[in-house]
């Protein structure tokens, strides 16, 4: 090798290893405050590598799903009444008052 690439590489070779101990550490870190704090550990894909299956956990997830049931019903109910209203409102008065005075039955 010239004395060039020599001296380049001497140069560089400190910044390298500056950057690559530093990447090193700052994972460690991050690893340890996530243990520390109770986050699962997780794979490069975001997926937890050892996860957490303890009572509570698992109850938490029940109860999740369980209000989740309930806001999807409600939000079919709100669906149902938005296109009743939709309907009155972009309907014609005539028609309206037709189907209402319908609705009330014959009068006695």
């Amino acid at each position: 090798m010239d004395a060039e690439k020599v001296q380049f590489f001497a140069t560089i070779a400190p910044v390298v290893t500056i950057v690559g101990v530093t990447g090193v550490l700052g994972w460690v870190v991050t690893t340890w405050l996530r243990v520390r704090n109770g986050y699962p550990l997780e794979n490069s894909w975001g997926k937890a590598v050892y996860p957490q299956r303890n009572e509570e956990t698992i109850e938490r997830v029940k109860l999740l799903s369980q209000e989740n049931a309930q806001l999807r019903a409600e939000l079919g109910a709100v669906k149902d009444r938005l296109a009743n209203v939709e309907r009155i409102v972009t309907d014609s008065s005539l028609s309206l008052t037709h189907e209402i005075e319908s609705l009330r039955g014959p009068s006695n």
